[in-house]
């Protein structure tokens, strides 16, 4: 059950410029309509700018160290970690289940998706983070394939079959929960850097394709990917579209 959050609006920090893992928690602020500012796009003057989710990722801020945004910050308490914001807000939200171990299976499932998240970023950087694309090039083409041709499918079967043996229309429970939410944004990023595998993948996932269309039809939803919140993909982010990285499994 949704309960009444003090200490309203939230405050993200997520880098500017990027969906990246922050949007997984927007989708859910969205979705529960919950107040929130999404700090780093205020002005530098406001307290805003990349200054501010810098400021935790160089350890500069009071309480446990964070090693990574996103950060949600409600009134005086910090949490980071994807899948523990996420669970965190849904819960007081009510996009969480009721039942304490359909509790569990959703934050399995969560963590399901950014196992895949991370293979996802993997494909254009798969020697290291502080190498940019083109100093990895090959190694990328080379990631990419394998990522395609066997890890993307065994991903998609596995949500696939979650979906069948729950009745299809959510992964966990009877009612929309957070991970169905992540799933949704999981399949627009590998639509968007993919979109010839996924197109030749389309038979084998379709009751997850239908999960993302319906969620995406949500009224708070489509508002939101209407909106100017709603930044746009790019090849900064963990979703990069390289047409030579588009394989065909």
């Amino acid at each position: 059950m949704a309960s009444s959050p003090q200490n309203l609006p939230y405050k993200l920090y997520y880098w500017p410029f990027l969906q990246g893992r922050g949007e997984f928690v927007r989708l859910i602020l969205e979705e529960a309509n919950a107040p929130y500012i999404d700090v780093a796009r205020l002005p530098a003057d406001e307290g805003g700018g990349k200054d501010a989710v810098m400021a935790f990722y160089n350890w500069q801020t009071q309480g446990t160290p964070v090693l990574a945004p996103p950060v949600l910050q409600t009134g005086d308490q910090v949490l980071s970690q994807t899948a523990s914001i996420c669970r965190f807000l849904a819960e007081r939200h009510g996009l969480a289940p009721d039942d304490e171990l359909e509790r569990a299976t959703a934050l399995s499932l969560q963590l399901s998706i950014a196992d895949v998240v991370a293979e996802v970023h993997d494909t254009h950087h798969p020697l290291s983070v502080r190498l940019f694309y083109e100093d990895q090039k090959e190694a990328a083409k080379e990631r990419a394939g394998h990522f395609l041709k066997q890890r993307l499918p065994r991903f998609l079967a596995y949500f696939e079959a979650v979906l069948e043996r729950n009745g299809d229309h959510h992964l966990v429970g009877q009612a929309l929960s957070y991970p169905d939410l992540s799933l949704f944004h999981l399949i627009e990023g590998l639509q968007y850097a993919f979109p010839n595998a996924m197109s030749d993948l389309r038979g084998q996932c379709t009751r997850v394709l239908a999960l993302a269309t319906a969620i995406k039809a949500r009224p708070r939803i489509d508002a939101y990917l209407r909106s100017p919140r709603r930044l746009p993909f790019n090849l900064d982010g963990i979703f990069r579209h390289y047409p030579e990285l588009d394989l065909v499994p």
